[in-house]
């Protein structure tokens, strides 16, 4: 709750204002009974005394004093309303905006472990859960306090023995309330974690629509989340059970209470030491004090719910930030690239991911990465980008330590292209813009015809703002991988990836890009960084270099390798269909595509 409080500190002045009208609101809707009091020991028992005008006169004083309190009470009450929706929809959103902030600075491995929409699912519950509770605790915990005291004090004025009666009930239902309470969030922990979750799974299905309808699995799902549903469900029904328990003795020891005042109360009366009219005040003020605690089982489930979710979001807010330099430098563009025996291994990982890489490269050069599925070309495009850190060796920009520089300034220099395209629900102009928000139209069409979508454009009925969709279902896996292609062109990078760029497009097609990627690695203006299977894709780099388990073992351009007779010769006899040998004629076909 300390998170909670330190946000709350930022509106303190409305906080204490929604407080002080809420106190007014209250102190004056009580204000009724003990004027109805004075009409009843005043007039209504003693009007024998009093002529027709003095009674009525007297009488319409009292109620027009009862409408003049009511009024006062309403007024407050709707500007005390106003001013918790205030804070509740600022604090609410400010909570929400800080957690989404901080949330996109974590370091990349955070999401790695994580299901999609989970921490979107926690967001968006500590800010309903942290509005119920401040509502809650203005609208009726306090008011009730302010209401305890006012009849605490006016039932010491009439009777000694009253006030303690009516106090008394206080700690009792206090007790019960956090013995019941506690248990109450243990479930709640428990509720919060499956619906968690349940939403990430809920959102993995619902993104893999495709893979799950195509292969029959609708039922499968539906089961499997079903299941998660129903275990949510009973543990909802044992907070349920919990909470009802509480009302049912708190109404039973209330009624006991409120029993036993009106027995006291009329025992007080028939000795003459009060009034019928402060009986009837006191028997009204019952229920102001009594039905709101009532609702202090309602209170404490709120109060747990924003417990647990407040807990899970300071989880958030307290994991550390991806580090960043105190002085960092920019990166204006990238002249030069080295790795310096650079060694990664991932958290869950007991070997090495990558092991002493060391290479570099400069503006005009194209390096290419080869080797099989698991010996490290994934792990290297994510040290490239800086979504992982170097555990050993260092990585170089300009001759700056990769720990020395401003990260935005330097991916601002990148164009990526990754192997699982990643495209965005709305029109092509705005899939293009999102890495080039000041881009022209003509600059959007001169990328989307580099990177072939000549296809595409001729489908598209609108033109740039014609929509995809979200991801891209309504385009092919081949269009969408042009899209994104032409994406990364757009931003005119100084260093440009490409993750298996052409791996989703035929053989015409991907042609037609590999030539456009030679055509802009030809530039003296960029690094070119390509990660291939496809040897055909990588013919041209001025230098391969070969993966196995995370090291560099063979490095040079293709027909260098290819003499090496190593691991590159291994899979690019593989890829042409075991040709035995590979005779000179195959070099010279090859350094004819290469030129």
């Amino acid at each position: 709750m300390k998170i909670l409080y330190s946000y709350l500190k930022n509106y303190k002045h409305l906080v204490f204002l929604a407080l002080l009208l809420a106190a007014v609101n209250q102190v004056f809707s009580l204000l009724d009974p003990a004027i109805f009091r004075h009409v009843i020991d005043d007039y209504a028992t003693k009007y024998k005394e009093y002529s027709t005008g003095e009674f009525f006169s007297g009488v319409g004083f009292l109620l027009l004093l009862a409408v003049g309190a009511a009024l006062v009470s309403r007024v407050a009450k709707n500007f005390q309303d106003y001013f918790i929706n205030v804070i509740t929809q600022r604090l609410g959103a400010r909570l929400y905006s800080d957690g989404i902030s901080h949330s996109l600075e974590l370091p990349y491995s955070v999401f790695e472990d994580q299901r999609s929409g989970q921490t979107l699912g926690i967001l968006q519950k500590v800010r309903a859960d942290s509005e119920r509770l401040i509502s809650s605790a203005v609208n009726v915990l306090f008011t009730s306090i302010v209401g305890i005291i006012f009849v605490g004090v006016y039932a010491l004025s009439v009777h000694w023995i009253i006030a303690p009666i009516y106090l008394c009930a206080i700690p009792i239902i206090g007790w019960l309330s956090s013995t019941l309470g506690k248990k109450i969030k243990n479930v709640q922990k428990t509720i919060v974690a499956e619906t968690t979750g349940l939403a990430g799974s809920t959102t993995e299905s619902l993104r893999n629509i495709e893979l799950v309808k195509s292969l029959g699995l609708s039922q499968q799902e539906t089961e499997r989340l079903n299941s998660t549903t129903e275990k949510i469900l009973k543990l909802e029904l044992q907070k349920v059970k919990y909470i009802r328990s509480l009302s049912f003795i708190q109404g039973t020891i209330v009624n006991l209470l409120r029993t036993g005042i009106l027995l006291l109360m009329m025992y007080l009366i028939f000795t003459q030491q009060i009034t019928t009219g402060q009986f009837f005040t006191l028997f009204i003020y019952s229920f102001y004090i009594f039905g709101p605690l009532q609702e202090l089982g309602n209170i404490i489930n709120i109060y747990r719910e924003a417990e647990v979710s407040l807990g899970k979001f300071s989880q958030i807010m307290n994991t550390p930030r991806d580090p960043k330099p105190v002085n960092p430098e920019k990166i204006n563009s990238i002249d030069k690239l080295v790795f310096d025996n650079v060694t990664f291994r991932h958290q869950s990982s007991t070997t090495n991911a990558l092991t002493g890489i060391s290479f570099e490269t400069s503006k005009g050069s194209t390096i290419a990465f080869v080797g099989p599925s698991g010996s490290g070309k994934t792990t290297l495009v994510k040290l490239l980008l800086g979504l992982y850190r170097p555990e050993g060796g260092d990585i170089l920009y300009n001759g700056i330590s990769y720990s020395d520089i401003e990260l935005d300034s330097l991916r601002e220099q990148i164009g990526f292209v990754s192997q699982d395209t990643q495209l965005f629900s709305g029109t092509i102009r705005e899939n293009l813009l999102f890495v080039n928000p000041k881009a022209t139209d003509e600059e959007c069409y001169e990328v989307l015809n580099k990177a072939a979508c000549q296809t595409l454009l001729e489908r598209a009925d609108k033109g740039l703002d014609t929509v995809i969709g979200e991801g891209g279902v309504k385009v092919s896996g081949g269009e969408k991988q042009r899209l994104s292609i032409a994406r990364a062109l757009l931003r005119k990078p100084n260093l440009l990836i490409f993750d298996e760029a052409t791996s989703a497009l035929d053989s015409l097609t991907e042609e037609g890009i590999n030539q456009t990627i030679r055509e802009i690695s030809k530039g003296v203006s960029h690094i070119t960084i390509m990660i291939a299977h496809r040897l055909s894709t990588i013919m041209h780099a001025d230098k391969i270099y070969v993966l196995e388990k995370g090291s560099i073992i063979e490095s040079g351009k293709h027909r260098e390798l290819l003499d090496m007779m190593g691991l590159y010769y291994a899979m690019w006899r593989q890829q042409i269909g075991e040709r035995q040998p590979v005779f000179s004629s195959d070099l010279l076909a090859t350094e004819k595509q290469t030129n």
